[in-house]
């Protein structure tokens, strides 16, 4: 499986039966799970934390430096699907609208290689 044959979707019922199979969805409040998130983005930083950006690159290169850098994406998206689930927000359409309106506010012409 990968991210060209697993829907959105897919991933989400597969969370929720991992939740759900543990008894887990108790603990689950959109509280908890907004804190989980920002704590496992926090240990992804800590991967990161006293490297440059060029350097920063570079931890695809290895696989043992990439393996645990996956294993916090995992985290973090397991949660942040979690979050979808425990508020039942579409994180399609989700996406889909804050793209139009980041679309909006940083227009290429303007923005083309630049982030100011």
């Amino acid at each position: 499986m990968s991210d060209r044959t697993t829907t959105l979707a897919e991933l989400r019922e597969a969370v929720q039966r991992f939740v759900d199979e543990r008894d887990w969805r108790q603990f689950h409040s959109p509280k908890n799970l907004s804190m989980a998130i920002a704590i496992e983005a926090a240990e992804l930083m800590e991967h990161f934390q006293w490297l440059g950006s060029t350097e920063s690159r570079q931890a695809a290169d290895s696989s043992e430096d990439l393996a645990p850098i996956r294993e916090e994406l995992a985290d973090i998206l397991c949660f942040a699907l979690s979050f979808a689930n425990a508020l039942d927000i579409d994180v399609t359409t989700a996406v889909r609208e804050k793209l139009a309106k980041n679309a909006e506010k940083y227009p290429v012409d303007r923005f083309h290689g630049r982030f100011r």
